[in-house]
């Protein structure tokens, strides 16, 4: 049985200090632009994989804040706007999070598709896109440009990834991003090109036979030489493949027979989009700030003295509040922890005083409690005599109630005769008493019964 292949080359992951040092570039839109101009961000967005986000799914009402935002989280280093007005299409390329920004106008744009319909066979593939372009800047050096193009170099540059020759691979090299200058008409060219190898020295036929993938048909032909000799006319392309535009390549590239130290022809096919864009004006912030550089406007030396002078205040300023918001917030977070310290040792002694309430209070049953040595002796019963009652008579003639007090004991006397003389005197009192109290309590019972007319 056959084995699978086996994993000859490893992909080395980079560290994650080399992935902070990569910049990512976040492209967008800004406001409401059109179709094409929609289709242009995509394009942009494709020019800058790997490191960017081509399947962001932006909003209309999104701000610039909301990108600062999350740039942070994202490892975001620049950021890409584009917006349309009436005037034209605009781009902003800034610095995040503090700036600066560079302002353009798009004067041409075309999108990638019609870029690879001039192409008699275009080349798609995208595992090209799998590794960062490489940047090229042509003629934007010189002292005698200005400033802003020192600047405008600086941005551009720092947009991609730095590469060192000496430890790159060959094959991570696939595509080409140029940044062009015209001094003549101050406009900035912006082309994407795939980087494609080709051997050198050979026939057109030759050339199909070492390049394709599969072997072309001999059909029509008698011999293999009639296929090689039927092409052995020299076009423009093997012409400009002549050895002073052939490399011998260092390392293994992509392609069939690309091997190290093999002559081969570089050839660059354009991918799109193509850009041709007008610097108008730099400001210091991120999309704010003081103007750097204007196209149109120029001030002259004394105005650009004060201008300087008033920042210098302006920052003196903002220093100072920052200075003074910063003790009013240490200033609060020492107010703060002191009430929380407060309150913590309040409710530290009233837990402690419930303690100790509690405590005391479990001592003094515990003193109450009387141990008992013989614990299977059961505790005497208490005898509880029964309290007297009292009972309530009838009503006499007169209106006042009699209450008598009546024991166990006297339930066995009854009405018999009375032999002793002081059970007579006593009988003999007890009408006048009942009288006493009949006369006191006659006129309350009448005021009695004139309130509670009074209340119905």
């Amino acid at each position: 049985m056959g084995h699978g292949r086996k994993k000859k080359r490893t992909h080395a992951v980079p560290s994650q200090e080399e992935m902070e040092k990569i910049p990512k570039t976040l492209v967008v839109k800004s406001g409401s632009v059109g179709r094409s101009v929609g289709a242009l961000v995509s394009d942009v967005r494709h020019v800058m994989e790997p490191n960017t986000a081509s399947k962001l799914k932006e909003r209309k009402t999104n701000k610039i804040k909301d990108y600062i935002a999350v740039s942070s989280q994202l490892g975001l280093t620049h950021l890409m706007l584009f917006s349309q007005t009436e005037a034209g299409t605009n781009l902003r390329i800034g610095r995040i999070p503090r700036g600066p920004t560079l302002y353009f106008r798009v004067n041409k744009y075309s999108l990638a598709k019609d870029c690879l319909k001039l192409q008699r066979t275009p080349h798609v593939s995208d595992a090209e896109y799998k590794t960062s372009p490489l940047i090229i800047l042509n003629n934007f050096a010189g002292e005698e440009k200005g400033k802003e193009l020192k600047l405008m170099t600086a941005m551009l540059q720092n947009m991609f990834p730095a590469i060192n020759p000496s430890t790159m691979h060959l094959s991570d090299a696939r595509r080409v991003v140029l940044f062009n200058y015209n001094e003549a008409t101050g406009m900035v060219d912006f082309r994407h090109f795939t980087i494609v190898v080709k051997p050198v020295g050979v026939t057109k036929g030759v050339k199909r036979v070492i390049m394709a993938k599969n072997l072309p048909s001999l059909a029509g032909y008698d011999d293999i030489s009639e296929y090689v000799l039927r092409e052995a006319f020299a076009s423009e392309s093997d012409v400009e493949d002549g050895p002073e535009n052939s490399v011998t390549l260092p390392q293994d590239y992509v392609g069939r027979g690309n091997t190290k130290n093999e002559q081969r022809a570089i050839r660059l096919l354009e991918l799109g989009p193509r850009m041709e864009l007008r610097l108008m004006k730099i400001e210091g912030g991120l999309c704010e700030g003081d103007i750097l550089y204007h196209n149109y406007l120029h001030k002259t030396k004394s105005q650009l003295e004060k201008e300087a002078r008033m920042r210098q205040i302006k920052l003196t300023r903002q220093a100072r509040r920052r200075q003074e918001q910063e003790q009013n917030v240490e200033r609060k977070k020492k107010v703060k922890s002191r009430k929380v310290n407060t309150a913590k040792n309040e409710k530290t002694s009233d837990d402690d005083r419930d303690n100790d309430d509690e405590y005391d209070s479990m001592s003094g049953a515990d003193s109450d409690a009387a141990p008992s040595d013989n614990s299977d002796v059961e505790p005497e019963a208490k005898i509880v005599l029964p309290k007297p009652t009292r009972t309530r008579a009838s009503a006499d003639d007169f209106g006042a109630d009699e209450f008598k007090e009546s024991d166990d004991e006297d339930d066995g006397a009854g009405d018999g005769e009375m032999n002793d003389e002081d059970d007579y005197a006593e009988e003999e009192r007890k009408p006048a008493k009942r009288s006493k109290i009949s006369k006191s309590a006659t006129p309350k019972k009448a005021k009695s019964s004139k309130s509670s007319n009074k209340r119905k």
